[in-house]
């Protein structure tokens, strides 16, 4: 961590963790934007406010939290902006946050990681420089870092982040009990649906079309408002009913039929999708790992309690670890 800024480093690393905290509220709500968290501290470095990025099109996480400060006279007591990941410094659907920031008079900024998109114009952190404020990166790198996970994945090497979901029973099976849909308890059921919440598609296969019947909305926890997803069906004999494909356009799910798993995720990850979600039957979920494709695995063992094993693909040379899965999913 290169260190400018002359607050405690405990301090900034409070605000960029609250600042995280923020923006996985919205994490899932951004597509094609990152999710983004940014808080302002006061010459002693005390937190005067916080604020995200919350949907494509509206304020970027820092031009939010200024609009904020100026609403609430809190401008003139900003000692230091601490922000989750490099602020842009070109013109898109919103203007640059770099201006933003230069024009508030602000003379410190922390960065919590670079921007890892190669096609974005122009250096932000190196902007905020020339302007002649004080910059200091790498604070709560590694959070910062899982936040955009998806994102960054994404523009480093142009493929989705695919995550495996399982649940397991004691004996060892993926298939429920007869006359059930699951076998997990209530907090493992959230903790999938907070998965969900997360993600741009689902894939699955008419195995699990026709066995279940599964809604996959987000149910047992708040959905972001509006939010439309792709559910891509592998379906090679055509079993699956016009019916299920109507009833899941009705709730919030853009259904396509694929015949095979890579023209699958090529064709969702063309529409956009960033964040791929599978939740299928073993055979389906095995040839996914098996392929080598996958980001992440989140296994559910049921038991009293369930035990959550997260897994991230050794291949992939991540600059994260697994260990807390809390920084993956939507607060």
């Amino acid at each position: 961590m290169k260190m400018t800024s002359p607050l405690p480093e405990s301090a900034l690393k409070k605000a960029m963790s609250q600042a995280c905290a923020e923006a996985r509220k919205w994490l899932g709500a951004t597509l094609p934007n990152p999710p983004v968290g940014a808080t302002v501290l006061d010459a002693e470095g005390n937190i005067l406010a916080v604020a995200a990025h919350k949907c494509a099109g509206e304020a970027h996480a820092e031009a939010a939290l200024l609009e904020l400060c100026a609403a609430q006279n809190l401008l003139p007591k900003i000692h230091t902006l601490c922000v989750t990941l490099e602020p842009c410094n070109h013109q898109g659907r919103t203007p640059p946050c770099t201006e933003a920031i230069i024009r508030t008079g602000i003379k410190h900024v922390v960065i919590g990681t670079r921007d890892p998109n190669p096609n974005v114009q122009g250096g932000g952190l190196e902007h905020l420089k020339q302007a002649g404020i004080d910059v200091t990166t790498g604070v709560q790198e590694e959070e910062c870092c899982q936040l955009i996970h998806a994102f960054a994945y994404h523009a480093t090497t142009g493929q989705p982040w695919i995550t495996v979901k399982r649940a397991i029973s004691r004996d060892g099976s993926m298939i429920p009990p007869p006359g059930q849909k699951t076998f997990t308890s209530q907090e493992s059921l959230r903790l999938a649906h907070r998965l969900r919440k997360k993600t741009d598609a689902i894939l699955t296969g008419s195995g699990t079309i026709l066995a279940d019947n599964p809604l996959f909305t987000v149910r047992h926890v708040a959905d972001h408002p509006g939010k439309r997803r792709w559910l891509g069906i592998l379906d090679r004999r055509g079993r699956v009913p016009d019916a299920y494909l109507k009833a899941s356009h009705e709730r919030g799910l853009d259904t396509l039929i694929y015949q095979d798993i890579n023209v699958a995720l090529e064709d969702l990850t063309r529409r956009g999708a960033e964040d791929i979600l599978v939740e299928a039957g073993p055979a389906l979920s095995q040839a996914i790992l098996d392929s080598g494709l996958w980001m992440m695995s989140m296994t559910i063992h049921q038991g009293n309690p369930d035990r959550v094993e997260t897994r991230l693909n050794p291949a992939a040379n991540l600059p994260f670890t697994a260990e807390n899965l809390e920084a993956f999913l939507p607060a």
